[in-house]
């Protein structure tokens, strides 16, 4: 009778605990009792993740999926805050140092489709190019040169203020010129559509006076991109990365973290090349 009793008691204790992780439905959920200064936006992707990996896991005959959340779940436990935060106290985040010439062409690869919004709410997509531009008055709004400036957390944001404020004062008065400073919002909880646009109404400022005609224009990239960053072969987190596209959208040239003098002066070298091509 007292083993009966302990094991009834045993019962309870797991099946409390496990509510404190499944619902009825059998979906993972945070438990209540964690505060919440110890879920970080880290973790709260990374859980976002294993709900992710969980779902494709239910999809019964597609083994393509599931390998594929299988091998981004172990490329993201791989790397983590504190990797990145060692490599950025190693060298100040210039993970690489910019191209001192521009790229070739033919040798340069295209920078993928990113959906961003403006703070005013505007959805629209990036980079503009030549591309699906049939009428002579588009073509005539093509850029010649577009200045992407991403960033994926607020310690990067000096970083990218080293590269934006030079260029605007060197190209204020082209109209074939474009910069986009891009802050990247990957937490699934500020994606969804009320906070996002609440988010987006609390970032709408008021334009600085800006003379001439290149003007800094900020948007926002919410939600999951995992690969977009793959795909530019962005893996730390806490820097800037900076790209200099041509009318095609093509990545001619590329920067990182703070700007030096050389690589300011590269910068506007090649921009001024490309505005040269036909």
């Amino acid at each position: 009778m007292l083993r009966l009793k302990h094991l009834t008691s045993y019962r309870s204790a797991v099946t409390h605990s496990s509510r404190l992780l499944f619902t009825h439905e059998d979906k993972l959920i945070l438990p209540a009792s964690i505060p919440s200064r110890f879920t970080s936006n880290r973790f709260l992707d990374f859980y976002q993740l294993l709900l992710t990996a969980y779902s494709a896991s239910e999809s019964l005959g597609n083994k393509d999926a599931i390998q594929k959340e299988r091998a981004r779940l172990k490329d993201e436990m791989n790397r983590g805050y504190f990797a990145d935060m060692a490599e950025l106290k190693e060298h100040g985040g210039k993970i690489a140092a910019a191209n001192k010439v521009i790229i070739p062409a033919m040798a340069a690869v295209k920078f993928p489709q990113l959906e961003v919004n403006s703070s005013n709410g505007k959805c629209f997509n990036l980079p503009i190019t030549t591309y699906g531009s049939d009428t002579e008055s588009m073509k005539a709004d093509i850029p010649k040169a577009t200045l992407m400036c991403l960033s994926f957390r607020a310690t990067s944001q000096a970083m990218t203020d080293s590269w934006s404020a030079p260029f605007v004062e060197a190209f204020k008065d082209s109209n074939k010129v474009r910069l986009y400073e891009i802050s990247f919002i990957e937490s699934w909880l500020l994606s969804l559509t009320p906070i996002k646009k609440l988010l987006l109404l609390m970032l709408k400022k008021s334009k600085p006076e800006e003379n001439g005609l290149l003007h800094k224009q900020i948007a926002y990239a919410f939600g999951d991109h995992y690969y977009f960053r793959k795909e530019l072969k962005i893996l730390n987190l806490l820097t800037g990365y900076m790209f200099l596209l041509d009318k095609f959208g093509r990545i001619r040239w590329q920067g990182f973290g703070l700007a030096t003098p050389d690589e300011l002066s590269s910068l506007l070298s090649c921009t001024s090349l490309l505005l040269e091509e036909e």
